[in-house]
């Protein structure tokens, strides 16, 4: 009686595990082609190339114009930025807290990370803009510090919880015995740490890498209130604006083709965010082999 009981629930288990992967699954798709019937026409009438490679975005001017060149450039650039600053501070913070600080010390930083993955993103752009904006303008002596160096100070704060906690798990996770074989063999402890472990652990650390940029690419709110959110070419000191902050910002008020257009601009964010996926997944499934 017992044995069917629990035949029973797993059964049901499986089959609720099973839904929730199908409806994941839905969930992406129905995204993917929502995006495509949207985004497609608009891109179709302004002209692909025009579209991709223009310069100049006024879609409320007299005569119209949809290039998002500028937007594309600056999302490269801004998450670029980012990845370059953050991951190195947030790897070698994740080995930190997993094999050098003291327990008391490696729980509270673990804590930090934590409370600092919950913080709204509207809090780091908030915080940008009072400590950050005034901090730029004022160390290099520039007009505005709305620019594209202070979005990526704020991207870069902004990826390092994702970046320590998968890390850090990773790093956990290598077996105990490729440590104590190599200290057996009279490495010191740094050595063992950099040139076994986190080899070792570097697929979890790319999962990291992956998610960084992700949420750097994606991030809207943080950077619109750091960047100048102005449609201008990126300069490290210019007033810039992202892909996302694109859309956010002008969603509200547009029609017509101006409308379609931000959905065509959504549609080339995610493609690069699924293009970036592919290549890093595909990078760590070749080192693998």
């Amino acid at each position: 009686m017992r044995k069917s009981r629990l035949k029973v629930i797993e059964k049901l288990m499986n089959t609720f595990f099973v839904v929730c992967g199908i409806a994941a699954l839905a969930f992406v798709i129905i995204i993917t082609a929502f995006l495509l019937v949207s985004g497609i026409p608009a891109i179709k009438e302004i002209g692909f190339v025009k579209f991709i490679c223009g310069e100049a975005w006024k879609p409320t001017a007299a005569e119209p114009m949809y290039g998002i060149l500028p937007f594309i450039s600056t999302s490269v650039f801004g998450t670029l930025g980012a990845i370059i600053i953050g991951v190195p501070i947030g790897v070698l913070s994740a080995i930190y807290i997993a094999k050098a600080a003291p327990k008391k010390c490696g729980t509270a930083l673990k804590s930090a990370v934590e409370l600092l993955a919950g913080i709204p993103s509207v809090v780091y752009g908030l915080v940008g803009m009072i400590v950050i904006v005034p901090f730029v303008r004022e160390i290099f002596n520039i007009p505005d510090g709305a620019n594209l160096f202070s979005a990526i100070i704020v991207l870069s704060i902004m990826i390092l919880p994702s970046v320590i906690s998968v890390s850090e798990t990773a790093i956990k996770a290598v077996p105990k015995e490729y440590e104590e074989g190599s200290l057996a063999l009279g490495a010191t402890k740094t050595e063992t740490t950099f040139k076994i472990v986190v080899p070792a652990a570097k697929s979890g650390i790319m999962t990291s890498v992956v998610l960084g940029i992700g949420r750097a690419i994606g991030e809207a709110m943080a950077v619109m209130m750091v960047s100048g959110n102005a449609s201008n070419m990126p300069k490290l000191f210019g007033s810039v604006r992202f892909l996302t902050t694109a859309v956010a910002s002008e969603m509200s008020y547009s029609s017509g083709l101006h409308r379609d257009a931000l959905f065509s601009i959504a549609l080339v964010l995610f493609i690069f965010i699924l293009i970036i996926n592919l290549i890093l997944n595909f990078g760590i499934k070749e080192k693998k082999r």
